[in-house]
């Protein structure tokens, strides 16, 4: 389970690491300046895999989110976070899942809220996903996510940015 008071790289505009700080500092801070993995689960149909998280999450309770989403602590890749994510979120063992890279993302290029690397994992089961993270799902199209958050369904603030930059032929 992630802790607030883990260590993340403070990177500069070009993600160089420059430092280090605490989780809880940098969002106490407004910063932008760490890395993050995100990725989305598909299935054969186009549907995504939107989890909501528990009511007991720190930062966005009860809001949809993306499949599956983590910090990038310090002296890690992005890949190996991946890699640690999808084993502590959906249970997935990332050597046995076909996945690819949908992109790289920086704050100020694409206003999301972290240095990021998105994924795309294929499965046509629901994941074995972690009670502790998420309270429920819904498989749905990109255009049916964006819908129901433009409809108000509450959701992480880079969640309808990723949909549309990445699966953006709503």
């Amino acid at each position: 389970m992630q802790s607030t008071h883990e260590l993340l790289d403070l990177v500069d505009e070009n993600d160089q690491v420059i430092g280090q700080k605490l989780r809880t500092e940098m969002y106490a801070e407004n910063r932008s300046n760490f890395r993050v993995v995100n990725a989305f689960v598909m299935n054969q149909n186009g549907q995504l895999w939107i989890p909501r998280r528990t009511a007991h999450k720190s930062l966005f309770p009860l809001c949809l989110d993306m499949s599956m989403g983590g910090h990038v602590q310090s002296g890690e890749s992005y890949e190996k976070a991946l890699q640690r994510e999808l084993q502590e979120e959906l249970n997935f063992d990332l050597k046995q899942i076909i996945y690819r890279e949908l992109g790289y993302l920086s704050p100020h290029t694409h206003a999301v809220s972290a240095f990021m690397r998105v994924y795309e994992i294929r499965a046509e089961t629901v994941p074995d996903y972690n009670r502790e993270d998420f309270v429920a799902y819904y498989w749905l199209t990109p255009l049916e996510a964006i819908e129901r958050i433009e409809k108000g369904d509450p959701a992480k603030g880079d969640l309808p940015k990723l949909i549309r930059i990445f699966y953006h032929d709503l």
